[in-house]
């Protein structure tokens, strides 16, 4: 009889095998990658609920209002605070293009004076979904991407 033989057990190998896991994530990235520019498209909005929650306010900051009435007349105000009552100080606006313009020349008055400004839309709820979505649009058009809807609490 010959020596017996000593195999030589290999020890399993208890390291994770990453590789697979990276391939994953490089594929989501890239498909994030992919997608994310078409989310910028739409008009972000964050819809109303049943009770709505306050708004976030930068104390620092002015405030543009933008009001549409149920004739879908608009009228816009700044100042330190959100307007919640049609005062008589408001700025009138005959035409979307109009307020598009004024909220556009406010942006970059208050651009160039370093004042950060934001955006709030009171809309009558009389008026249709489609008057408030061409001024939400007009607004990014003026380079206005940050924009509040005021609501009542019931």
């Amino acid at each position: 009889m010959g020596p017996m033989r000593v195999r030589s057990k290999r020890k399993p190998v208890a390291e994770m095998n990453v590789v697979p896991y990276i391939d994953v994530m490089l594929v989501l990235l890239v498909i994030f990658m992919v997608t994310a520019p078409m989310l910028n498209q739409g008009v972000k909005v964050d819809l109303p609920k049943v009770s709505s929650e306050v708004l976030p306010q930068d104390n620092n900051a002015k405030v543009l209002t933008i009001s549409i009435k149920a004739d879908k007349t608009y009228y816009w105000n700044t100042g330190d605070a959100v307007q919640t009552e049609q005062e008589k100080s408001s700025e009138t606006a005959v035409s979307l293009e109009e307020l598009v313009q004024a909220a556009g020349a406010i942006l970059r008055q208050n651009a160039t004076g370093g004042q950060a400004i934001q955006v709030f839309v009171r809309a009558d709820k009389a008026v249709d979904y489609g008057s408030v979505m061409a001024v939400m649009g007009g607004l990014q058009e003026a380079g206005i991407t940050n924009v509040g809807l005021i609501t009542e609490a019931p």
